[in-house]
């Protein structure tokens, strides 16, 4: 029994919640998992996994063995990209992950410089509003955006983006322009999920927090789709400036309340910290962290 193999395809299996799951995510038939979880066991004489039809579930033995899987086959991958010669020069695969919107308009075109400038390094760019688990999910770099819990990650900040709210000139022409916060009572509002309160919206007056509740005539899960739902004259949404900047370049969208409008949120570049960097990822931040704060500093003042 290859055991580093059969430890990977029993982390497989629990990342991925049963062993179905695992056989499709690794290509591999459901026996030959079955068997090499199963052949894992009779050689720890213990049982690791209680399976059921729907999930699986790790015993004592179970979740201690996984821990210390999941740490030997990280120091095993970090030997392997050390001999490599990972440490020495950028070359490899490398993988990113960044907000969609965000990394589409922001991330992708430095992504797309940097691999023309350093051709042996293979990316992935992985383009999700769920904020992932870099251990878990194998990730090299995060872009965050939002104010970072203390963690284990090194974090180094690209700039900063404004939490705005917009409506259409048409929208405004027909309802009238909400000068304060407590004005948006009065109004329809488009909602949108990936802020954390998507109901409650908070503004800044002095130095306290004004929360207004707000009425949602329509609540979505994209921020394309709130900006097309603005534009279209349905509402007032708030958005990352970002997320509206080609709208208000088009003279689409008006930015409403900026007296009121709270604290910029950091964009952060993100890593684990755990010894010396590998080359390939230090000569993303070095190439990627100057461009990226070009680029946000090159937003307008308005979006």
């Amino acid at each position: 029994m290859d055991r580093l193999d059969a430890m990977a395809v029993l982390l497989a299996a629990v990342e991925a919640g049963s062993l179905s799951a695992a056989s499709r995510q690794l290509r591999m038939p459901l026996a030959t998992v079955s068997r090499k979880v199963a052949d894992l066991e009779a050689h720890l004489d213990t049982r690791l996994l209680i399976r059921s039809s729907r999930h699986l579930e790790l015993t004592d033995a179970g979740r201690a063995y996984v821990e210390a899987s999941r740490a030997i086959l990280q120091q095993v991958e970090e030997a392997e990209r050390m001999a490599s010669g990972e440490y020495v020069a950028p070359k490899g695969d490398l993988t990113v992950t960044a907000p969609i919107v965000f990394g589409r308009l922001h991330v992708l075109p430095v992504v797309i410089a940097f691999l023309k400038a350093y051709p042996e390094i293979r990316l992935r760019l992985s383009l999700s509003d769920r904020q992932v688990n870099l251990v878990e999910d194998h990730i090299d770099l995060a872009i965050r955006i939002g104010n970072l819990p203390d963690s284990n990650l090194v974090a180094t900040k690209v700039g900063t983006i404004r939490r705005a709210t917009y409506a259409s000139p048409a929208y405004l022409a027909v309802r009238g322009t909400p000068m304060r916060p407590e004005d948006l009572a009065g109004h329809d509002c488009i909602t949108f999920e990936g802020f954390a309160s998507p109901r409650l919206w908070t503004f800044v007056e002095g130095k306290h927090d004004v929360v207004i509740p707000v009425q949602s005539r329509l609540s979505v899960t994209t921020a394309e789709a709130a900006t097309d739902a603005a534009v279209a004259e349905l509402g007032i949404t708030r958005l990352l400036s970002y997320q509206a900047a080609s709208a208000i370049a088009a003279g689409k969208l008006k930015i409403l309340l900026e007296a009121f409008e709270p604290l910029p949120w950091p964009v952060s570049a993100v890593y684990i910290s755990q010894g010396p960097v590998t080359a390939k990822l230090r000569a993303f931040l070095d190439f990627a962290v100057p461009k990226l704060r070009e680029g946000l500093a090159g937003l307008p003042a308005t979006a």
